[in-house]
């Protein structure tokens, strides 16, 4: 949530940032709400002063039939503004929290993916003597996706891993997770896959992505990503400064309805209702959150690098960067059977745009404030299995494991038909 302080000293730039989001200015509405609560919240103090006299006035001059009167009379206004404040609070709420974050100054200003900058690219890509196949063949020929069960099963847009399809899924949690806890310092945490609506609130997944979500019958929220209960952690508390950075890392299961994207790769793995991911949250001193960006973007280019995948880093525009983001970079893996790169990671600072959502402050050493927050994928699993898949199969049909993997596949170095 941006900071109504701000907003006062900054209308103009508030429309500028609106416009650069793709959003509709309306810094005029914010202010007019804004100007409306705080002068019924300065008549009510005024008529709490007026009336705290009158009892002091009232306990001296008993019976005084005039003061009792005026007493009860603004008693009765007092209520009356309290329902206007309410109401002019919850409506002024209402619009701060659509608001998306404000981009950093090095964010490139564009309306969508085509503003993108290139970071850099990393790795070779792969050549073939043969036509390589879209990772569903690869999957189907080996026997370890069927996702004909799977719709059987769910419905569309699930999937389901058989044999050495599984133990990939597992060996890739497994090979991740211990990454990120051993060798970038994250502490693991196993958390819930239901969450209350304040959590999504806090995070920005509510209000604007309500109908991306799959919601239960008693308030309760299916994760779209374990950014979610992760970054939860500190909601409504005050962290020593001390204690900062904490840094958590954890696999789950998402869910995403998907309901914008119909008809966007409804084939295979790529966007599903239900997939696989390693998440890793950051909760640091807002002096520090660039500098954890890099390194949070750099714990998530180790895991693509150790398996071999070529990629790239583009820094997202204004227009494509996610709600609650200031700043973004998309890691993009090669995909062979589609002679692109696809995003297989997203890393997000946030500032304290989350922080504010959440009340999560720190204190200590003659400093308080509210906290900066990051999120990255660790990585999408699902999009690791395409991205292997599809670079290290062979014109046999077999799929070489890359050799970071190995350990972790129970000494497989291939997967082959019957795997």
């Amino acid at each position: 949530m941006l900071d109504i302080k701000w907003i006062r000293e900054n209308p103009d730039e508030l429309d500028i940032v609106l416009r650069k989001r793709n959003a509709s200015p309306c810094a005029a509405q914010v202010i007019d709400l804004d100007k409306r609560h705080r002068a019924v919240k300065q008549e009510m103090q005024e008529l709490q002063a007026r009336r705290n006299s009158l009892a002091e006035q009232i306990a001296a001059q008993r019976g005084n039939r005039e003061l009792e009167e005026e007493a009860v009379s603004v008693k009765n206004t007092i209520q009356q503004l309290k329902i206007s404040e309410e109401q002019l609070e919850q409506q002024l709420r209402d619009i701060l929290v659509t608001l998306p974050n404000i981009p950093l100054a090095d964010v490139p200003v564009g309306a969508d993916e085509s503003a993108n900058k290139c970071v850099r690219v990393v790795g070779d890509t792969p050549k073939f003597d043969f036509k390589p196949l879209e990772h569903w063949d690869i999957g189907k020929k080996l026997g370890i996706m069927d996702f004909e069960i799977a719709t059987k099963i769910s419905g569309s847009r699930f999937s389901l891993l058989r044999r050495a399809g599984a133990l990939l899924e597992r060996a890739l949690k497994n090979f991740m997770i211990e990454s990120h806890v051993q060798q970038h310092g994250y502490e693991e945490v196993s958390v819930p896959f239901l969450v209350k609506s304040d959590c999504m609130l806090g995070t920005g997944q509510l209000p604007k992505f309500a109908e991306d979500s799959f919601r239960t019958t008693d308030d309760r929220w299916l994760i779209p990503t374990a950014e979610v209960p992760l970054t939860n952690i500190v909601r409504d508390e005050v962290i020593p400064v001390s204690m900062l950075p904490m840094r958590f890392t954890a696999y789950s299961a998402c869910f995403r309805s998907e309901a914008g994207a119909a008809g966007r790769d409804t084939r295979g793995m790529i966007r599903n209702h239900q997939f696989s991911k390693v998440e890793m949250v950051s909760i640091v001193h807002p002096d520090n959150g660039e500098a954890e960006l890099e390194r949070m973007t750099a714990a998530a280019e180790d895991i693509l690098k150790k398996l071999g995948l070529s990629y790239r880093v583009m820094l997202l525009s204004s227009g494509d960067m996610g709600f609650s983001a200031r700043k973004t970079y998309d890691l993009e893996v090669w995909l062979p059977s589609c002679n692109s790169y696809r995003e297989i990671s997203s890393c997000s600072l946030c500032g304290d745009f989350q922080a504010r959502r959440m009340n999560a402050r720190y204190s200590g050493g003659g400093q308080k404030g509210y906290v900066a927050t990051l999120n990255g994928s660790g990585l999408a699993i699902g999009r690791t299995i395409v991205a292997i898949l599809e670079n290290y199969q062979r014109e046999d049909g077999s799929v070489k494991v890359p050799s970071a993997l190995i350990p972790y596949m129970n000494g497989l170095e291939e997967i082959t038909n019957g795997e």
